[in-house]
């Protein structure tokens, strides 16, 4: 015996051949089954991709997108037709302003020039006034206590008005009457100034708060003598000139010619 034999070997027994076919032809089989399965593990796993299971959600997402874009759109759509229905009418609107202004324009021009004529048809017809007094003025100085003879100016305002009066000399005073043959003091002046155009009152108080107040030594022919407060007047006539007046006095007297040193009068307004 050797000296070694009882020192076990440390060397790995040789496998035998069919140990090693047996072992390979297993660990064949676990990797043929483990790529069978990786096999179908794969395609399993490609099956969910061909199905597309996420689909639906990116379908949705992508329908509200479009459905905001339209919106978006017709919004931008209907704040283009807005603006320009907005610049349309603001351009009618200047039009019409220049129009309108343009005649407001030509209709203050026309009354500028409809006033320029009045106030010159108001000043000849002041002018024309005056030449009338200083002529019935004139005329009743030469007359004397006979004024009631001398003519009046066939045309004018004022000499309409003392033409009618001296028309009535003579005439009845009647406390009521109106005319044509019979008076009271107011309604011969009313129905005096009628024949210049001049409506006035019916009765001496309303008559004494017309035209325009002037002081008894600033007289003119044609302005309205009154006696008693003004508003209240009792008794009214009218000055013909030279210090004179003629009215319907009372029922003595009637319509006549009288001075006023005799009976002053309170106040004078003058509508002529």
């Amino acid at each position: 015996m050797s000296h070694t034999a009882h020192i076990p070997s440390h060397r790995k027994p040789r496998r035998s051949a069919s140990k090693i076919a047996l072992r390979a032809g297993v660990a064949g089989g676990v990797l043929s089954t483990l790529a069978v399965a990786a096999a179908a593990g794969t395609a399993n796993a490609a099956e969910p991709v061909s199905e597309t299971i996420e689909m639906p959600t990116l379908s949705t997402d992508l329908s509200a997108q479009i459905a905001q874009s339209a919106d978006a759109t017709q919004q931008a759509a209907d704040t283009y037709e807005s603006r320009a229905e907005q610049d349309a009418a603001a351009s009618k609107a200047a039009k019409q302003a220049k129009a309108d202004l343009a005649k407001a324009e030509k209709k203050a021009e026309a009354e500028r020039k409809a006033e320029a004529a009045a106030k010159k048809k108001a000043a000849e017809e002041r002018a024309s006034r005056s030449a009338e007094r200083t002529s019935l003025s004139t005329q009743s100085a030469g007359g004397g206590s006979n004024t009631a003879d001398a003519p009046a100016p066939a045309s004018g305002s004022v000499g309409s008005v003392i033409g009618f009066l001296k028309a009535q000399l003579g005439d009845a005073y009647v406390m009521g009457a109106s005319g044509p043959n019979a008076w009271d003091c107011s309604s011969l002046v009313q129905a005096a100034f009628k024949q210049a155009g001049v409506d006035l009152p019916r009765v001496s108080q309303d008559q004494s708060t017309m035209g325009t107040e002037v002081g008894t030594s600033n007289l003119q022919v044609g302005d309205i003598l009154y006696w008693g407060g003004k508003g209240s007047a009792y008794h009214v006539g009218v000055y013909i000139g030279n210090g004179q007046y003629l009215d319907a006095a009372n029922p003595s007297k009637g319509v006549v010619i009288q001075d006023l040193s005799g009976y002053p009068a309170s106040g004078a307004v003058r509508v002529l």
